[in-house]
């Protein structure tokens, strides 16, 4: 028998195995002010010290529209886009599984491994992703190191949890039920019963522009050059909302669209304060 075939959360061909988490660098009160703003209902609980975690439930991946990996790298861009803090998203499915660093307007960075534990990705990534998160130089990035090189006792899950391992020297615990590999129904149940949780609000609410809000989000608002850079994201919200909608990428699209409405929102905060 194969380790992957061995292990609960990666079981080829079965859409139970496909999960994700969304850990962001921040308090839970600034997670909250945004999540609403990926158009799904998730929960989000505290992931270690000054760790959140969001937990999708649902997504366009349950729907066979586009594969996990695509969603929630889209997401993690559009939650890190002008925030003061990087996003890190976990993801897995029957076939593969791994990571996304998303932080400002840098590009995403991230690794991937197949379901047997088999490195699929650039060493190089893991240099980028352990500088972005502030990680040990020397000791953190041998352990990462580690990550990408064969190892026939290791499956995908094995690597997201020796990736965690190493995280939590960034601050990163995960809450007891949250597990890479578990499926998306019973991480939310896990998610939802853990105390300090709570829930975003429902898809499809728009925000209002509240400084007190805003603030948690884009804490630039009213400064020097945030008009610019408010176009600035507009502009580029517009043809990433065009390639999104091209490819029938929703990770993407929201990416842009959030861009547009992130933008959106500073103008009209610099407009309405205007004397």
């Amino acid at each position: 028998m194969s380790t992957h075939e061995s292990a609960p959360g990666f079981r080829p061909g079965s859409g139970d195995a496909t999960g994700a988490l969304l850990l962001c660098r921040a308090d839970p009160d600034s997670v909250a002010a945004v999540a609403p703003l990926l158009g799904e209902r998730m929960p989000s609980v505290p992931a270690g010290e000054g760790w959140s975690a969001l937990v999708p439930v649902g997504g366009p991946w349950r729907r066979g529209d586009e594969p996990v990996d695509r969603v929630v790298t889209g997401w993690a861009a559009a939650l890190a886009v002008g925030a003061p803090w990087p996003v890190l998203a976990l993801w897995w499915d029957a076939d593969r599984a791994g990571y996304t660093l998303a932080s400002g307007f840098r590009r995403p960075v991230g690794y991937v491994w197949l379901a047997d534990g088999t490195p699929a990705g650039e060493d190089e990534a893991m240099r980028t992703f352990a500088a972005r998160l502030g990680l040990d130089p020397v000791l953190d990035l041998q352990a990462l190191d580690a990550l990408t090189r064969p190892d026939r006792e290791a499956d995908a899950r094995a690597r997201l949890r020796g990736l965690l391992a190493v995280l939590t020297r960034a601050g990163i615990t995960l809450p007891a039920g949250l597990a890479p590999g578990d499926g998306a129904d019973r991480l939310g149940e896990a998610a939802r019963a853990l105390p300090g949780s709570r829930c975003a609000e429902a898809a499809g609410r728009r925000p209002t522009v509240d400084e007190s809000r805003l603030a948690a989000w884009m804490p630039w608002v009213g400064g020097p050059g945030a008009r610019a850079l408010a176009l600035a994201q507009m502009a580029a919200g517009l043809p990433l909302t065009a390639w999104g909608l091209r490819r029938h990428s929703g990770g993407w699209t929201t990416a842009g669209a959030l861009l547009i409405a992130h933008g959106a929102l500073g103008t009209a905060y610099g407009l309405s304060k205007r004397p």
